[in-house]
């Protein structure tokens, strides 16, 4: 029989994660105003959005189970798959890293304020106008020595399939000379049922479902189990086809992606 979620069990986890998002928020803005080392500033930020993304999980019932983690002092440029915000908090929860999100994203109410105090590396994927330019802050920030996290799939989706990877902002790490850490998270089960079409709504965020339809979702849970597989490093030069390498990692990372079971 379907366990009955109170609503008052939901209603305490949202406002648990306000109070959390306000504290982050606060934060972020004192760090922006008092750190002016634009390289401190963005390093802050990183372990910012590492600590609350911990703080999260542990709250929130994240379980998570990450395999072949990279070293602490090899950073580089992170990519995964991408299925909504709750792999958001796994992932960010494994290291301190920077996020390359959408301007879209960056426009939207309360979700632009999260990310602008997480120092997320916004990209216009609307327009290809100024992606060198984009390109550059990507690269910068890997040179520096900090983990950017890209996701080339460039949207989050439903659960069955890892989509084609976008190529141009993958040749980031061949520029800043350092490796590509690709991973893959899999969902294992959602409130101790395998992960599947049924409940995929609960823990996925793609297609039509709104933001605040996604989040009660989520907050209904009482927990969800994640793996995060990190695979081989993958170290690019500039002579590599980008198409091809983009066509590489896409590959590694979907044959250990475990869709959602029907």
């Amino acid at each position: 029989m379907k366990k009955i979620i109170s609503p008052l069990f939901v209603a305490s986890r949202i406002f648990l994660f306000a109070c959390f998002a306000l504290v982050y928020v606060i934060q972020g803005y004192f760090t922006h105003l008092t750190q002016k080392d634009p390289y401190l500033r963005k390093k802050k930020y990183s372990e910012l959005v590492n600590w609350i993304c911990k703080l999260c999980c542990r709250f929130f019932g994240v379980r998570i189970q990450v395999l072949n983690s990279p070293a602490a002092d090899a950073p580089g440029l992170v990519i995964g798959n991408h299925m909504g915000f709750i792999d958001i908090l796994a992932s960010g929860s494994t290291r301190p890293m920077l996020y390359v999100t959408s301007k879209e994203m960056h426009e939207t109410p309360v979700l632009g304020l999260l990310t602008e105090m997480g120092g997320c590396i916004y990209v216009e994927r609307r327009s290809r106008l100024g992606i060198q330019n984009e390109l550059k802050h990507i690269i910068q920030a890997l040179q520096e020595g900090l983990n950017v996290c890209l996701y080339p799939e460039a949207t989050s989706t439903n659960g069955e399939q890892v989509l084609p990877f976008k190529r141009t902002l993958i040749t980031a790490a061949a520029h800043a000379k350092v490796p590509i850490h690709p991973y893959v998270l899999n969902f294992k089960t959602v409130n101790g049922q395998p992960f599947s079409l049924k409940n995929r709504d609960s823990v996925c965020w793609y297609g039509d479902i709104s933001f605040v339809t996604s989040m009660v979702a989520a907050f209904s849970l009482n927990y969800v189990e994640i793996e995060i597989e990190f695979l081989p490093p993958v170290y690019p030069t500039l002579e590599d086809d980008r198409a091809e390498l983009a066509d590489r990692l896409h590959s590694m990372i979907a044959k250990k992606f475990r869709p959602a079971t029907a």
